[in-house]
């Protein structure tokens, strides 16, 4: 290697059936680091795909940070969601309720709410994050059932839970939505994706403007390349073992890379934070 170069990070080829376990990833993503500061103490935050990836990040973070948690998650992800309860609950001696079902469903999304709220007794924190994506390499391989799976998982979900979520969030509640680089950039072999991702974050702007005279502050955080069970599952053999290498900073992130953004986003660091967009893409720029 020339002297200066840049080493590019890679790690073992491993392809998983979507939607992919954390469990089994190799190397296994960092989830948390740093010291507790007790930001969210009293709190309660519902997490959509809170088992894994970023989610379940988020969801010890919050917990690290004094937050009751609910994560809603697939049936198939069982075995992650019951680790992350077991970290929270033995780790951090915070209650985590498991929501186990299908946010493609509306009715699923309100019983989420009703569920939290019931057995929690509150809710102050939406972190809007569960998602999916297929890579295809044109957009005539993309079938009509791909593009509502994608669209009714990543963008109707969103507005079905924060709608259940609405009666429910007081003045200085919070509400985080995932979107992604891909919405600045675009990606041509995540078209659908990449949509919602765009449709999220004008979601977001709009929300924001909606409920400001509430008090409840709406947000986004658009990750770059992150080492997360969706990559596992979406990509394949050098993809996966290359995956985040071509960013300025050479590496994917990791979920613990991530998450501060939200518990910023969630605390009374960023409270005069709304309509805003934060950008952990490892260096890569983008406009808006």
């Amino acid at each position: 290697m020339q002297k200066g170069a840049r080493s590019r990070k890679v790690r073992p080829h491993q392809t998983q059936p979507m939607p992919g376990l954390e469990q089994k990833m190799k190397p296994h993503p960092k989830d948390i680091k740093g010291q507790p500061e007790r930001k969210l103490a009293g709190k309660v935050a519902l997490i959509t795909g809170g088992d894994s990836g970023i989610g379940r990040a988020v969801a010890l973070l919050f917990a690290h940070n004094g937050a009751d948690v609910a994560i809603a998650y697939l049936p198939d992800e069982q075995e992650d969601a019951e680790v992350t309860r077991q970290t929270i609950e033995q780790e951090f001696g915070r209650r985590c309720l498991l929501l186990p079902g299908d946010i493609r469903r509306e009715r699923h999304c309100q019983k989420i709410v009703d569920d939290t709220v019931k057995k929690l007794g509150r809710l102050d924190i939406l972190v809007n994050n569960a998602a999916t994506q297929t890579e295809q390499k044109s957009l005539l391989d993309i079938t009509t059932e791909q593009l509502k799976e994608t669209f009714e998982t990543n963008i109707f979900s969103m507005f079905w839970v924060t709608k259940a979520a609405l009666p429910h969030l007081k003045k200085g509640a919070s509400i985080i939505n995932t979107t992604s680089v891909t919405a600045y950039r675009g990606s041509g072999s995540l078209i659908d994706y990449s949509s919602t991702k765009g449709a999220i974050l004008t979601f977001t702007r709009s929300l924001a403007q909606n409920l400001a005279k509430k008090g409840i502050r709406v947000n986004a955080v658009a990750p770059g390349p992150i080492w997360t069970p969706l990559i596992a599952g979406s990509f394949k053999g050098k993809k996966v073992a290359e995956f985040g290498s071509d960013v300025p900073m050479g590496r994917a992130g990791e979920p613990s890379d991530v998450s501060p953004a939200y518990l910023f986003l969630a605390s009374e660091d960023g409270a005069y934070f709304t309509g805003q967009v934060l950008h952990p893409n490892g260096g890569e720029i983008v406009n808006g």
